[in-house]
């Protein structure tokens, strides 16, 4: 097993500029206004499209036997004053069942300090590993997995719990393998 890292993956970089933001009090390259903000959200909306119906697109060709449908709302106004953009995908016995759809969701509450991504029901995902390529196939999940508790335990308190925000110079993560329990 390799545990050398020689840069963030995709999902720490994210939590690094996010947490960044929260430290700097800006978002993206310096924006300050509720006005810009809303600005990138915009433009990160037409930036995330292709991908989010990419990812629905491969759930329904792969899941659901390409019985369902991607309906994208585009960026809007959300009912708190702010902005969110949702793409779903409904099939048949979801919408029979009077069940959520597969959602992808960007929003930029009218409280937030910046934008956020979730689904619509995400809390847990099967763990079904029974050899070591299914363990490496698993690695997009767990960086996910772990990158949304980081940011969940943020926002349960603020930016300051994280290291690399509060003390960028500091050691870098890859330096110390994590201690085990």
């Amino acid at each position: 097993m390799n545990t050398s890292v020689t840069r963030p993956t995709a999902p720490i970089g994210a939590l690094l500029r996010h947490f960044a933001d929260l430290r700097d009090g800006t978002h993206g390259d310096g924006a300050v206004s509720r006005e810009a903000k809303e600005e990138l959200f915009h433009q990160a909306v037409a930036l995330l499209d292709p991908y989010a119906r990419q990812v629905l697109a491969e759930v329904n060709t792969h899941l659901l036997n390409a019985a369902g449908q991607v309906r994208a709302s585009g960026a809007i106004r959300a009912g708190d004053g702010g902005l969110a953009a949702t793409w779903a995908l409904t099939w048949p016995q979801q919408r029979t069942e009077g069940i959520d759809p597969i959602s992808l969701v960007a929003h930029y509450g009218r409280g937030f300090h910046h934008p956020h991504l979730r689904g619509a029901t995400v809390a847990e995902w099967p763990l079904n590993v029974f050899t070591d390529e299914q363990a490496a196939a698993e690695v997009p999940t767990l960086r996910a997995i772990a990158t949304a508790d980081l940011h969940n335990l943020v926002f349960q308190r603020d930016f300051r719990i994280v290291p690399a925000i509060t003390d960028p110079h500091g050691a870098p993560a890859a330096a110390a393998a994590p201690k085990e329990a």
